[in-house]
């Protein structure tokens, strides 16, 4: 993922006297206007679109720009309609999804966080991230990080990031319908690791403090503490909880009065700020306005447009630098649009382009995955990814169940399931027998909870929760 940073850069302080006569002498508009903001999206996108490469492409090997999905997609251009002197066929979208498809995409030695990067890309440029491909299912691809010793982690604990973009990718890319893909038990599990890995003073960083009464005592970051108070509202916790508001107070904390900058752990620059005000969009907190309003009269959103070359469009890392930077273009970008760490697809202007696309069924003989969580009823919530090669279009639960067994990662995610063939309801799993009006049931890509039948047609992509209870 080349995103988030882990290089550290010297911080340093910033004071941020607070004048009580500048409040009452402000102008009527003394931060970025709405015309302001409109002509900082149009010439960031204009910007972002002389990013792309003459095949089309955002993303390579190394270091990419395919983040540039997410900021299109916040301020209301979909990806399908970047494309090269106007050649329909190189459009960025198409290029993307060929790449993700590819076996050998992301790389020899992936980590968890690429595939949480192509989750958040995919989804805001229209590609159902479950159904890249025949042979791509993204959301399968981070099931198999997650961590059996330490239940609501992906990736190891050590590297916090990767469960912060994990619940970013799952809760935040949802289906095309609008809903949630996972089932509760899971996003529970990730918003407690989140609430458990908050700093005493309201932030977060990109390591995990769980359990170390120094590490929790250690200062947070802008950056992370975007990331991770978004994480929780794209999750369905609200703005008013006592978590999101002490992560809100410790970004106005950072402000600086003259500019409206947050003053992070990396010193003042673009890419901090902008994460910072895409975990306040992500809460619906207005950067704009209240708490991020400086004394001076200065909001984050003032800083950002401060830093963007116009009408190159283009925005400077940091305020002394002399040429625009790629990621923070786009981490300014979303931000100013109005956007978190992904967006829903815009509707496409390109003619005969739809707003999504997928692999519509299996295609037989290809070897595939597919997403799915054991809940037993007891706290003891499993999640793998189960490896198949389907026979036909569509597969079973039943199918998809027996493959489990050996086929599943992390393994043991299913180590048995009764009746072992045949048709008919699921009466028992790893042992676990159905009892009275405890049975086991299902839900496929968060559809209502109903009785486990072996014979339920599973299609490709689907995210399959089973769940023990009444």
């Amino acid at each position: 993922m080349s995103r988030p940073r882990t290089s550290r850069r010297l911080a340093f302080a910033v004071p941020a006297a607070f004048g009580a006569f500048a409040l009452t002498t402000l102008p009527a508009f003394a931060t970025s206007t709405p015309a302001q903001t409109a002509t900082s999206r149009t010439n960031g996108v204009a910007y972002l679109k002389s990013l792309q490469a003459a095949d089309g492409s955002y993303a390579g090997s190394g270091l990419s720009s395919e983040w540039a999905f997410s900021a299109f997609a916040a301020s209301g251009t979909a990806v399908v309609d970047v494309a090269p002197g106007g050649d329909a066929t190189k459009n960025a979208r198409s290029v993307y999804r060929d790449l993700l498809s590819t076996a050998s995409w992301p790389s020899t030695s992936p980590v968890v966080t690429d595939y949480e990067r192509g989750t958040l890309n995919a989804y805001a440029a229209g590609i159902d991230p479950a159904r890249v491909s025949a042979s791509r299912n993204l959301v399968a691809d981070i099931y198999a990080y997650w961590q059996t010793a330490e239940p609501g982690y992906f990736g190891p604990s050590g590297n916090f990031n990767g469960t912060i973009f994990a619940t970013l990718a799952l809760s935040g890319a949802r289906t095309q319908a609008g809903g949630a893909r996972v089932p509760q038990s899971l996003t529970d599990a990730l918003v407690a690791r989140i609430r458990a890995n908050q700093h005493n003073d309201g932030g977060w960083t990109y390591q995990k403090v769980e359990g170390s009464p120094t590490g929790l005592n250690s200062p947070g970051d802008v950056d992370m503490t975007g990331a991770a108070m978004a994480a929780l509202c794209v999750s369905g916790v609200p703005q008013t909880d006592s978590d999101v508001v002490q992560a809100k107070n410790f970004l106005k904390g950072k402000l600086v009065n003259a500019s409206g900058a947050f003053n992070s752990l990396y010193g003042i620059n673009t890419s901090s700020n902008g994460w910072g005000v895409s975990g306040l969009n992500a809460c619906g907190i207005n950067p704009q306005t209240g708490d991020f309003l400086t004394g001076l009269g200065k909001t984050p959103i003032d800083f950002l447009i401060a830093n963007q070359y116009n009408p190159g469009g283009g925005f400077k890392y940091k305020p002394a630098d002399s040429s625009p930077s790629s990621y923070s273009s786009v981490d300014a970008l979303r931000a100013v649009a109005g956007g978190g760490f992904t967006a829903t697809p815009p509707v496409p202007v390109t003619p005969g382009a739809t707003r999504w696309v997928a692999q519509p069924s299996f295609t037989a003989g290809t070897a595939t995955e597919l997403a799915l969580s054991v809940d037993d009823g007891a706290g003891n919530l499993k999640v793998c990814s189960v490896a198949f090669t389907p026979t036909g279009t569509t597969t079973t639960l039943g199918d998809v169940l027996s493959a489990a067994t050996s086929g599943a990662t992390p393994s043991g995610c299913v180590t048995s399931a009764t009746p072992a063939s045949g048709t008919g309801a699921i009466t028992a799993v790893g042992g676990k027998a159905n009892s009275d009006a405890n049975t086991w049931k299902v839900s496929v890509d968060g559809s209502s909870f109903a009785g486990a039948l072996r014979e339920k047609v599973i299609n490709v992509g689907d995210t399959i929760a089973l769940r023990w209870g009444a």
